[in-house]
């Protein structure tokens, strides 16, 4: 089998990474299809930036449980929010595993919490390394964890679900936004899933707790099937039906392939290869990144590029300096502000990520990267690689410019160029 070559390779690397590193296209242009995406999924380092302190839960539920006192919690969880963060975004910036921050990133949007709703730091940073250790793991242990993880039960209510009080907001996004999808369950079906959950909660330590005095123990009827269940008992249904993994498999349709809606033969396919792994991520990344659909030239830029991709992808491609007022606040404009989803759907991503205002600040922020004084032997153009202009055009851009560029010109005004050109915005 041959060689990937460079512009197979940064194909790879675009669409599995953070911005379009030079060196990391490189070494992945010597490797085979296989060794390639094999170096992928054996990326396992589990090391981020020291962690900051962060109030713990006892006491911000004895600051909540004080009424004068509520408004202190959200003064609180507003500045550790921003501390939080800035510790994502510095790791994000520097880790030398990015595909496995890009799913790390996956799943924080696939199982979105904030901390807008949560007002609690501690919880979202252990859901975060939750992420990234299970990040090409198995889908099932994963969706059993976050059932059960602090953070979500903050975030949809879940702590407050007794049997004298059903509340239905988990059992809602498990059915519609984890698993199944709209049309593939009734009303009847949340009601039931909600009292199966009943008593998972979180203790006076921050942990999770199953309190049975407060599971409902009548018989429930849910998606066909009648039994006395738990929360256990409902994902262990919801594993079986064969939309769970279709779920996941359009998903990664959206995340690695195009924008448009996924061929429905390919998620099948897709579906069942993962489901006959028993939710192993790694093996339905595996049949992505060698499917066809993922190297079909008609593919190349049909992504829109994330404000993560665009703005950190940027920093680590090129020898630009970070933006007076750090890249979080940024991104937070930008609309990708890291534990701080827009809603309970997470982020749209593709074609949401550009608006008429969203393409003036991306365009605004690469201006402000790609700018100072050009020199050439200055910082930036001695960083830069030494290659001939349409080199640094088939590096930086997946297709070809929109606007034209003279490749002619110094190196550093040409990387400028092709920055600010709108195909630079794609990947």
């Amino acid at each position: 089998m041959s060689v990937l070559g460079f512009t197979e390779a940064r194909h790879l690397v675009s669409r599995t990474g953070i911005g379009e590193e030079w060196d990391v296209i490189n070494r992945t242009s010597k490797l085979t299809l296989d060794q390639a995406v094999t170096q992928l999924l054996k990326q396992k380092n589990q090391r981020v930036p020291a962690i900051p302190r962060f109030s713990s839960w006892k006491k911000m539920d004895l600051l909540r449980k004080n009424h004068s006192r509520k408004m202190m919690v959200r003064r609180i969880a507003k500045v550790e929010g921003k501390t939080l963060q800035t510790w994502w975004v510095k790791h994000l910036l520097t880790t030398k595993t990015p595909f496995l921050e890009r799913m790390t990133l996956f799943w924080h949007n696939h199982f979105p919490s904030s901390v807008l709703k949560t007002n609690q730091a501690s919880f979202l940073q252990k859901q975060n390394l939750l992420f990234r250790q299970r990040a090409l793991g198995n889908y099932g242990v994963l969706l059993r964890e976050v059932a059960k993880d602090p953070a979500m039960l903050l975030y949809l209510d879940g702590h407050t679900n007794t049997k004298e009080s059903p509340n239905e907001n988990f059992a809602r996004e498990i059915l519609e936004l984890f698993t199944l999808g709209r049309g593939h369950y009734k009303h009847a079906d949340i009601v039931a899933a909600a009292k199966a959950f009943t008593g998972w909660g979180v203790n006076s330590q921050g942990k999770f707790v199953n309190n049975i005095t407060q599971h409902d123990n009548s018989i429930k009827t849910f998606l066909g099937q009648r039994g006395n269940f738990s929360g256990d008992h409902i994902i262990n249904i919801l594993l079986k039906h064969p939309r769970t993994a279709e779920v996941i498999a359009e998903k990664m349709w959206a995340e690695f392939i195009n924008i448009s809606r996924p061929n429905p033969r390919t998620v099948k396919r897709w579906a069942k290869i993962f489901r006959d792994s028993n939710y192993n991520t790694a093996t339905l990344v595996r049949a992505v990144l060698t499917s066809k659909e993922f190297w079909d030239k008609r593919n190349r830029g049909a992504l829109i590029k994330s404000p993560i991709q665009l703005a950190i992808g940027t920093l680590r491609t090129l020898p630009y300096k970070l933006p007076r007022h750090g890249i979080e606040h940024r991104l937070n404009i930008l609309g990708q502000g890291v534990f701080k989803h827009p809603s309970v759907k997470g982020w749209a991503g593709g074609a949401d990520w550009v608006s008429t205002q969203s393409i003036l600040i991306r365009t605004a922020l690469m201006q402000d990267l790609s700018g100072g004084r050009f020199s050439p032997n200055g910082r930036v153009a001695n960083r830069l690689p030494n290659v001939s202009g349409e080199h640094l055009q088939q590096w930086l851009l997946p297709t070809k410019p929109l606007t034209h560029i003279d490749l002619t010109r110094d190196k550093q005004r040409v990387v400028r160029d092709l920055v600010l050109d709108p195909a630079y915005q794609v990947c």
